[in-house]
């Protein structure tokens, strides 16, 4: 193997895929709960799948909707509903729970306390409230999938790392 990293130059990390049952549900959570926006939907009849391509309101990188901005474009969240799981009564794996494994996604606030506030008045499940366990700076909330997003004000970070002694 070799290590000329150069040519790794231009990879990027574009998108991060959640499954989730209910379409519907779970746009309106990412929508309406964290401010994202739709930018690409693409269905699969064949094989009987959709992904959904969300980014967040006021992100650099506005989308045209193409199937290229949706597979280059930094910092997506791809939803992926394989169809008829909405019949399906077991839950989604989370990742939080045995086996281990996927952990969280993370969304970055410029003021916690309010955002936490709004979740809860929108009836948002919290995994963990701010001020809560051993890193009060952060909360972690779960969407209608029991996906774990963890809540952070970035200019909070310092005090924790230094808590923590990181």
């Amino acid at each position: 193997m070799t290590n000329d990293l150069s040519q790794t130059a231009q990879y990027k990390l574009t998108h991060t895929m959640l499954r989730i049952k209910e379409p519907a549900r779970a746009l309106e959570f990412y929508e309406e709960v964290l401010g994202f926006r739709l930018v690409t939907r693409l269905d699969f009849e064949e094989a009987r799948f959709s992904l959904y391509f969300l980014q967040p309101r006021g992100h650099s990188d506005q989308s045209d909707g193409s199937l290229e901005h949706a597979f280059s474009a930094m910092g997506l969240l791809e939803l992926t509903h394989n169809w008829g799981t909405e019949d399906d009564d077991r839950a989604m794996h989370s990742g939080n729970s045995d086996p281990k494994g996927f952990g969280h996604i993370c969304v970055a606030v410029p003021d916690i306390a309010a955002a936490c506030a709004r979740f809860d008045a929108m009836g948002v499940t919290f995994q963990k409230r701010l001020g809560a366990g051993g890193m009060k700076e952060i909360a972690f909330i779960r969407d209608p999938d029991g996906y774990w997003i963890e809540i952070v004000q970035p200019d909070l970070m310092h005090g924790l790392l230094a808590q923590h002694k990181v």
